[in-house]
């Protein structure tokens, strides 16, 4: 493994528990590959708030809209074996729809263009109110008037991923969830994921937890109700570390996938903008990117009831992360996002000198934790609640093991101003001064704030300690 890649790996691995600590969050799996191998895998947290079960990688979780990504993928297998035609119209394999619905080709419902209704009339079922539709009662919707014309605009459709769940079940003969097991799971290496519950194996599966709103206090959400027709939209169950190895697999640079190239160079081709979104989004088929640039990608995201997820796969710097979660409130697209800001950060500046390796550390004021973090040839603060921890860091140079001076950073950062460590009588690093503010390990900081700020101290939170002042 890449030294800077060791690095950067080792700092996720503190900052994930910080954010699942700062955000009060249940607990999160994640997933990294580089080059298509699994270089990364952890779990933080508890799988079950109840019983205070202890959340592993082995855990399995409602990956809900990542299984259209799965569904995409047999449609595009089932095209390079000769079957179907992205053009060809959805009414050809499956009877009973509306004429306006039967006219939608396969191209548009794979790219959420084929003009139908989200989730129908009565979206209970993801709400825990209904149990999720069979595939009578998806038929049924989709014989009704649909709210737009196919091919008219971007419109996210839960019903026409299930209605191509019933295509592949069409052309195949057999039921969706054995066919795709058999053609695209494991000819992946990946048949521990499932394309609904019950799951096979004996796999764990972590529970979902609502938001603490309105209850003051989160409730377990079991997670395990069948999505029966809706499967090939929201259905599949997956560990992190297998969900990220079949996106992996889906770079047009992989080396080995269920795919051609030319599959998945079409997956990932962008054809509709979310234009009313506030940030730039773009769908393929099957797959979700964000605004070009360096560090574009290719995934998708999911959220059921009680679970967030989602999965980038970052194509020129072949690496692919998956964050999954088990709280409805969880910032699982953030923390991908975090993760992808640590390691470019890593890779741009590279592993920590030798000398200055052993600044890493929190260090702690009453304005929080501050991280410090050596990279390259420098030691960089860092700011561990942030979902881009590096975005506003100084950079020091070092004179000595215990001195240097902030060079680079924010015109309101400490810049040109020390950087220093002081020792105690047995040498131990006891605190750490950035520019002129003293900071302090956690515990230190506890028993100064009991004693400053509660009954316990001298003072209590109304009295203003001596000499304090506004720091802007």
């Amino acid at each position: 493994m890449d030294a800077w890649l060791d690095a950067a790996l080792s700092y996720i691995s503190s900052w994930l528990p910080f954010q699942l600590r700062t955000l009060d969050q249940p607990g999160c799996a994640v997933a990294i590959t580089f080059q298509e191998k699994l270089v990364y895998e952890a779990a933080f947290g508890v799988a079950d708030l109840s019983t205070g079960e202890k959340l592993t990688p082995r855990h399995m979780f409602r990956v809900a809209s990542h299984s259209k990504t799965f569904t995409a993928s047999a449609i595009l297998k089932l095209r390079e074996m000769g079957h179907v035609r992205l053009d060809d119209p959805v009414g050809r394999y499956v009877k009973g729809l509306h004429p306006r619905v039967a006219e939608a080709t396969l191209e548009q419902l794979l790219s959420h263009s084929a003009g139908l209704t989200r989730d129908g009339r009565d979206s209970g079922q993801f709400m825990d109110r209904r149990p999720y539709l069979s595939a009578e009662e998806l038929r049924a919707d989709l014989g009704n008037t649909q709210p737009l014309e196919p091919g008219e605009a971007f419109k996210y459709s839960n019903h026409g991923y299930g209605l191509l769940g019933l295509v592949v079940e069409a052309i195949t003969g057999e039921p969706y969830a054995a066919w795709v097991q058999r053609e695209v799971l494991e000819p992946a290496g990946l048949p521990a994921i499932a394309p609904d519950t019950p799951f096979i194996g004996n796999r764990v599966l972590a529970r979902g937890h609502s938001a603490p709103l309105p209850l003051g206090r989160r409730v377990v959400i079991a997670g395990d109700a069948p999505a029966n027709a809706i499967a090939p939209a929201g259905g599949f169950v997956a560990s992190a570390s297998d969900l990220v190895r079949f996106f992996a697999q889906l770079s047009p640079k992989a080396e080995t996938s269920i795919l051609t190239v030319a599959s998945r160079r079409d997956m990932i081709r962008r054809r509709w903008r979310d234009e009313g979104g506030v940030q730039e989004r773009h769908y393929g088929l099957g797959t979700l990117m964000g605004p070009p640039g360096e560090w574009a990608s290719f995934g998708h995201s999911g959220s059921l009831q009680g679970f967030l997820s989602r999965t980038a796969v970052y194509v020129p710097h072949g690496v692919a992360i998956t964050v999954l979660a088990n709280a409805i409130d969880a910032p699982a697209a953030l923390w991908v996002e975090g993760i992808a800001h640590i390691l470019k950060t890593y890779s741009q500046k590279g592993a920590p000198a030798d000398d200055i390796a052993d600044w890493r550390g929190r260090w702690w004021s009453i304005w929080g934790a501050t991280d410090l973090v050596p990279l390259g040839k420098r030691v960089v603060t860092a700011t561990p609640y942030s979902f881009w921890p590096f975005a506003d860091g100084s950079e020091a140079e070092m004179s000595d093991c215990d001195n240097g001076l902030i060079v680079h950073g924010s015109g309101f950062n400490s810049i040109r101003e020390p950087l220093r460590r002081v020792r105690d009588a047995e040498g131990r690093v006891c605190e750490v001064w950035v520019g002129g503010s003293r900071l302090v390990e956690e515990e230190a900081l506890r028993d100064e704030m009991v004693s400053r700020y509660t009954s316990r101290g001298r003072r209590t939170a109304s009295d203003p300690s001596p000499g304090s002042s506004d720091q802007g």
